[in-house]
C-alpha cells in the first residue's frame, strides 16, 4: 500500500542512522551485507520506505522491527518499491523501527544491493537516535552471514529466504549491550580457502574493502567507526576444506588442498596470527575476540596456536579466545547450520564475556 501524495525525504536529510558497511550511489546507501539497514524513531501513525533492489539471480531480503519486535520479513522485487513499515499507529507515540538486510553479499550475483532512496511518514516527524553504548564489528564465514536462520531443519536449497539477520548471534549481542553492529562475512569462505578448497575465497583479503568480494572495492573507512570490539568466527570452512577434493584452477590448471597435517595446521595457525595483525592495525582501540565452536572445535587448539603466535610476535594482551556452544540436533536450523537456539546460546556467552571486558 502506498501513502497518498507522499513526500520522501532521503536518508541524507533525516536523523535516521543508517547500519553496517554501505556505499554510496547517488547519495542513496546501498546495502550488501548481512545486518545493513537503518534505524529511526518516528512519532506518526505511518511509515514507508522507498527503496530499489537490484539483482540477477539472489533476490534481497529485508526484515522490519518496531519497539524490538519483529514484524515483517519479505524480499523486495527488481527496481523500486514502495514498502509500508507500518500504518494506522497513535500519532505522538514514538516508535523505535529498525529494517535489516537479512542475506549476505553475494558474489555470485555482483548486482546483488539494495538502496535506501528515503522514507516518508505521516501525523509525526523523526527523533534524534541516542548514541550507542559500543560498537562491535563481527566477521566470519555462513554462521555470521545467518545462513540456516530461517526455513525447517529439512531445507537444503542454497536460497536468500533462508538467511536471516535478526534471530542473529551478533544482532541479539549488541542489544543485549546496547551496541551498534556490523557484520562482515561471506558463506562458504574462509582463512586459507573455502570450503571446497579454493585459495581466492579468503574472508580477511577483502577485509579493507566495503565489499571488495562483490564488485564494491573503495577503503573501508574504519577511523569513521570506531569498533570497541572485533569478534572473529573464521575456520569451519577451513575444516571442511582439510577434508574435501582438491580445487583447480579452471584457467591456469593451478590445484589447492588444505591438509590435515601438521603443516595444514601450521598453515592455518599463521592464518590467524595474520588475521589478527590485520585486525589490530585497522582497529587499534578494540579488543579482539576469536569466537569459535558453534559447528564444532576440531579446529580449536590451530587456531589457539595461531592466537599464541601473535601474542608472541606483538605482545598484544587484549586478544582472546571465547568457545561458543555448540550446535546440537534440537537447536540446528536449515541447511544443517546453527538455528536460533543455537544463535541465542552463543549471544548469550558473548555479550557475557564482552560485558565483562568492556565495561
Amino acid at each position: 500500500m502506498q501513502v497518498a501524495n507522499a513526500k520522501y525525504t532521503p536518508f541524507a536529510g533525516l536523523p535516521a542512522r543508517v547500519l553496517g558497511r554501505t556505499g554510496s550511489d547517488g547519495g542513496a546507501p546501498v546495502l550488501r551485507h548481512t545486518g545493513s539497514g537503518f534505524v529511526c524513531r518516528f512519532t506518526g501513525g505511518g511509515l514507508w520506505l522507498r527503496a530499489a533492489a537490484d539483482y540477477a539471480q539472489y533476490e534481497p531480503w529485508l526484515a522490519v522491527e518496531v519497539n524490538g519486535a519483529w514484524v515483517q520479513r519479505f524480499p523486495l522485487p527488481q527496481g523500486e518499491s514502495e514498502v509500508c513499515l507500518f500504518r494506522g499507529g497513535t500519532p505522538g507515540t514514538v516508535k523505535q523501527v529498525r529494517v535489516l538486510k537479512e542475506c549476505q553479499a553475494m558474489p555470485a550475483d555482483p548486482a546483488h544491493r539494495v538502496r535506501l532512496l528515503g522514507l516518508a511518514g505521516t501525523d509525526g516527524g523523526f527523533l534524534p537516535l541516542p548514541e550507542p553504548k559500543y560498537r562491535l564489528e563481527f566477521i566470519g564465514d555462513s554462521i555470521t552471514s545467518g545462513e540456516g536462520l530461517a526455513g525447517a531443519q529439512c531445507e537444503s536449497d542454497w536460497l536468500p529466504m533462508f538467511f536471516s539477520a535478526v534471530p542473529h548471534y551478533a544482532r541479539l549481542t549488541a542489544d543485549a549491550l546496547g551496541a551498534e553492529y556490523r557484520i562482515f562475512s561471506q558463506s562458504g569462505w574462509g582463512l586459507c580457502s573455502s570450503w571446497d578448497n579454493d585459495p581466492r575465497h579468503v574472508v580477511m583479503d577483502y577485509y579493507g574493502t566495503v565489499c571488495g568480494q562483490c564488485g564494491d572495492t573503495a577503503p573501508y573507512d574504519f577511523a569513521a567507526w570506531p569498533a570497541d570490539a572485533v569478534i572473529l568466527n573464521l575456520g569451519t570452512n577451513d575444516w571442511g576444506a582439510m577434508h574435501g577434493p582438491v580445487w583447480r584452477d579452471p584457467v591456469t590448471g593451478q590445484c589447492f588442498q588444505q591438509a590435515d597435517t601438521s603443516e595444514g595446521h601450521t598453515r592455518i595457525s599463521k592464518a590467524v596470527a595474520g588475521a589478527l595483525h590485520t585486525a589490530r592495525r585497522r582497529n587499534p582501540g578494540a579488543l579482539l575476540v576469536w569466537a569459535f565452536g558453534m559447528l564444532g572445535e576440531e579446529l580449536r587448539p590451530t587456531l589457539e596456536a595461531g592466537i599464541r603466535q601473535y601474542k608472541a610476535e606483538t605482545g598484544d594482551a587484549r586478544v582472546f579466545y571465547l568457545p561458543l556452544p555448540a550446535a546440537v540436533p534440537a537447536t540446528m536450523g536449515a541447511r544443517e547450520h546453527p538455528g536460533p537456539a543455537c544463535h541465542r546460546q552463543a549471544a548469550e556467552a558473548l555479550a557475557a564475556f564482552l560485558r565483562r571486558h568492556l565495561e
